[in-house]
């Protein structure tokens, strides 16, 4: 179930992390949904094995934003078009 949730709350990670980075994305916003998927799962994974919080704390979807904008980032770093 927890999976479940975190991919949809990804989903919502994707959209918030691309508003608060706007700029061209040359996948749009499917990538970037992907990308807040992958946040989502990463910024899940760690701050629960850290102890950092616990499932369904809101503090969750915080790190989940901040780790979709870290992906999301390191995504532009490597993708740049000359």
């Amino acid at each position: 179930m927890w999976l479940l949730t975190t991919l949809i709350i990804g989903l919502l990670v994707g959209a918030v992390a691309k508003f608060l980075m706007p700029g061209r994305d040359p996948g749009g916003i499917v990538l970037t949904s992907l990308l807040g998927v992958a946040g989502a799962l990463l910024a899940s994974y760690l701050g629960q094995t850290l102890g950092w919080y616990y499932y369904g704390e809101p503090v969750g979807f915080l790190a989940a934003v901040l780790g979709a904008m870290l992906i999301l980032f390191i995504y532009r770093m490597f993708n740049r078009r000359a």
